[in-house]
């Protein structure tokens, strides 16, 4: 029986406000790009597969400058080519200039099925905690989204000094909550870090994939709204 479910936070729980595609959008739009929100979520999400799996490699914030820049290139070459935009290096650079001058300070926002979905979690009795790797205490955001009222548990890689897929962030967020690996769920939106680190300390992973961009993952359980992970506790 599952006594606890641990979720990822970005792009599980929270994406950015205001919308990031609406800084890529605007940066595009100024080179004479045409391309449409939707087009643009599908190719960030993609560009953040490419990160995590990147990350899962080699931790890129430990990387030379050089590799690193290398790395933040082909992540903007990943989303327009995913948005069916050119992705030229030159074309990427010009884009990301003015994405950065235009979204310098974002905050978090839930997904619509968030609440709705924790609600029905808690009816069912469930502990339920934060797993991420965000460099930062993300336990005020917690309390002004609301998400306090469900989320007990919350540990980052700022705490543990440890990230995902790595074993030891996910152990100490068993520990704090005091549950075993086998009673527990842990979703996110990355299969590299997410599904693979659950995995590998014995918790049964559930990847959240919004816009179905995953279909050949059939080793774990791969769901499009979190309002279905209810199924996955019972």
């Amino acid at each position: 029986m599952t006594k606890a479910v641990f979720f990822d936070w970005f792009n599980t729980l929270t994406t950015y406000y205001p919308p990031r595609e609406k800084a890529y959008a605007v940066a595009c739009s100024d080179l004479g790009l045409d391309v449409s929100f939707d087009q643009l979520s599908r190719g960030l999400l993609l560009a953040d597969q490419f990160y995590s799996d990147e990350n899962a490699r080699s931790p890129i914030k430990k990387r030379e400058p050089k590799e690193m820049i290398a790395v933040y290139v082909r992540y903007g070459q990943v989303a327009l080519r995913g948005a069916g935009l050119p992705d030229s290096e030159e074309t990427v650079l010009k884009v990301m200039e003015k994405v950065r001058g235009a979204f310098s300070n974002p905050r978090f926002a839930l997904y619509d099925d968030v609440l709705p979905a924790l609600g029905a979690l808690k009816s069912c009795g469930v502990v339920m905690g934060l797993i991420s790797n965000i460099d930062q205490d993300i336990k005020p955001v917690c309390t002004e989204l609301g998400l306090d009222t469900y989320i007990t548990h919350v540990v980052t890689s700022k705490d543990v000094r440890s990230e995902k897929p790595h074993p030891l962030i996910f152990l100490a967020a068993l520990d704090e909550a005091g549950v075993e690996a086998e009673e527990s769920v842990y979703v996110g939106d990355q299969y590299s870090c997410d599904v693979v680190g659950a995995r590998g300390v014995g918790m049964k992973p559930v990847l959240v994939d919004r816009y179905d961009l995953f279909p050949e993952v059939t080793d774990c359980a791969r769901i499009t709204s979190l309002t279905e992970l209810v199924n996955h506790v019972q």
